[in-house]
């Protein structure tokens, strides 16, 4: 079973956060919130709070992380590029070329100016790919390009959610989750 962080911040997009963790958990993923507030009870973009499993400085290290995943949403994105902590963890994590995923906005607001798209296909929420300058802007619902996983906004949660299963190594359980999650039959498959 993978180790899946997903770091919260106030003003995160409802849909971005709550579908992947949704989706990985059917998975089988150990998923485990982590709010980089200062507090647990993180309050998303749309009023709706939701308790983190943990706050940031209670986690020893995130070492074992198979995968870490930012949500967007504004100004939730923001909130987390200033969490100089969690900039560190996302840099040393793709230096131990591991996992990182992120939606809408984060992949313009965190991981370009970390350089970890550097040189990489990726998508985001349109408007923030001009945050890269050096990432050839896919425009696609979801972009996997080697260990990073970028997707487009609200209306790619769940397709981002599925493709995070594949990429850890779950793609049965992805498919079957499309399947009995209905999700088949809403892309018309």
């Amino acid at each position: 079973m993978a180790k899946v962080y997903v770091f919260l911040a106030d003003g995160f997009e409802d849909i971005e956060a709550l579908a992947p963790i949704d989706i990985l958990r059917r998975g089988g993923m150990d998923v485990v919130t982590v709010s980089v507030m200062d507090y647990q009870l993180v309050e998303s973009a749309h009023g709706v709070s939701v308790m983190a499993d943990a706050l940031f400085d209670d986690v020893a290290s995130f070492d074992d992380a198979d995968l870490l995943v930012l949500p967007g949403g504004m100004p939730g994105a923001s909130n987390l590029y200033n969490h100089e902590g969690l900039r560190r963890v996302l840099v040393d994590q793709y230096e131990r070329q591991e996992r990182i995923a992120a939606i809408c906005a984060s992949p313009g607001v965190v991981l370009a100016p970390l350089g970890i798209l550097s040189g990489k296909r990726a998508t985001c929420y349109p408007g923030f790919e001009q945050a890269f300058t050096d990432t050839t802007y896919t425009a696609d619902l979801v972009t996997t390009d080697g260990l990073v996983t970028t997707a487009c906004g609200p209306g790619a949660a769940m397709a981002f959610g599925y493709e995070l299963l594949r990429v850890l190594g779950a793609s049965a359980a992805a498919d079957a989750l499309q399947e009995g999650m209905r999700y088949n039959q809403l892309i018309g498959e």
